[in-house]
């Protein structure tokens, strides 16, 4: 057996990942930032860093699917060949991995190739699939599951240019282990508009509060949870709470409702050990627990991904996914998400419950929306 030595983490990888963490920022400022997918905002800085001289030398670029390939003589299509490099071995540098891998045996694969290292781009959810985002069921599993990867949804360029930054911090600049995964779509918007210090801040911990629609004083109200293409349909599902049936919503950006859980469930671990002092918190619980409104949380994935936050709210809680109210279409589509006209069916039932609005909404819901 062929015995592989692990990327060294040295002060030369730092200065590398600086380099590119300016040269991100610095397109933060160009005039179409934040009006971009976050397919065209990862491809765009791969292209960008491999194409100026001074950061090429400071990052790999693995592109492993022609349709993200560039005309430039750095690209990579493999990182094995780093893996034998005496060079490579000795000073680490920033992996930036573009790929499309729709299912957990390839990113498995993907990850041992650049030893679990780097930032990995997955655009399966741009191309035709019967599966939701275009991954196999065992794919947001396998990235939940998997201690060594944080997985991000990010719904806006914006978004994905704050997780690579914070990406390269943490991997290069300050040496934390495994490797990020973000989920890229194509669809260009600028639903969730720049992005604050810390609004980028409070999105690498999961979820951060992009904006209130409110209504009277006294009016029901719900919080409404989104990740990726999935919070689009949020939004439009807020606007037709209040239009049709005169609810507020308080609407949020879950880039990863993986990260809450694990913080969430890390806290609470810490917490029953520690039993004789104060409880320690999580981003999700100071995020949500404050009040008392219906949460409705929303991902294009299947519905146990959104699940894995329910344990640690104390309001009613709600998820919903790609697999919650109708079966996979048998024939391959492009683009699929969560209806919204099921979020705000959903939304009045958990507010019916709590006889914050009449149960009759529901049903004329169901009649209004025709998903009877």
């Amino acid at each position: 057996m062929i015995g592989f030595s692990s990327f060294s983490t040295t002060r030369e990888t730092g200065l590398a990942a600086q380099a590119c963490i300016e040269k991100i920022q610095a397109l933060a400022d160009q005039p179409y930032a934040e009006c971009t997918s976050p397919l065209y905002t990862m491809i765009d800085i791969a292209d960008r860093l491999e194409g100026d001289p001074h950061t090429a030398k400071n990052v790999w670029v693995v592109r492993a699917n022609q349709t993200l390939a560039a005309e430039t003589a750095h690209t990579r299509i493999s990182a094995w060949p780093l893996r034998f490099s005496p060079q490579a071995c000795a000073s680490e540098k920033p992996m930036l991995y573009l790929t499309s891998s729709a299912t957990s045996a390839e990113l498995c694969a993907l990850s041992s190739e650049s030893a679990q290292r780097g930032i990995v781009c997955n655009d399966i959810e741009t191309l035709s699939t019967v599966w939701p985002k275009g991954a196999h069921p065992w794919v947001p599993l396998w990235l939940a599951a998997n201690p060594q990867c944080l997985p991000f949804d990010p719904a806006s360029g914006a978004e994905a240019r704050a997780i690579a930054i914070a990406a390269l911090r943490s991997l290069y600049v300050e040496g934390s282990h495994g490797f990020y995964y973000m989920a890229l779509h194509d669809e260009a918007t600028d639903f969730t508009g720049p992005m604050s210090s810390q609004s980028a801040s409070q999105a690498l911990k999961g979820m951060y509060k992009i904006s209130e629609i409110e209504g009277n004083a006294g009016q029901p109200k719900v919080r409404l949870l989104g990740a990726g293409l999935a919070l689009r349909a949020v939004i439009s599902a807020a606007r037709m709470l209040r239009e049709d049936w005169d609810v507020a919503s308080e609407l949020w950006s879950c880039p990863s409702y993986t990260r809450l859980a694990r913080d969430a469930d890390s806290a609470q671990r810490w917490s029953r050990m520690h039993p004789g002092v104060p409880r320690r918190s999580s981003h999700l619980c100071e995020c949500l627990n404050a009040e008392d409104s219906p949460v409705i949380a929303v991902t294009g994935y299947a519905q146990h991904v959104a699940e894995q936050i329910g344990a640690h709210i104390t309001s009613r809680f709600v998820a919903l996914g790609a697999d919650s109210t109708v079966c996979l279409p048998a024939e391959p589509t492009s683009g699929q998400t969560v209806d919204k006209r099921w979020i705000v069916t959903l939304a009045l039932q958990a507010l019916a419950r709590e006889d914050k609005v009449p149960q009759a909404f529901v049903e004329q819901a169901m009649q209004r929306y025709q998903l009877q």
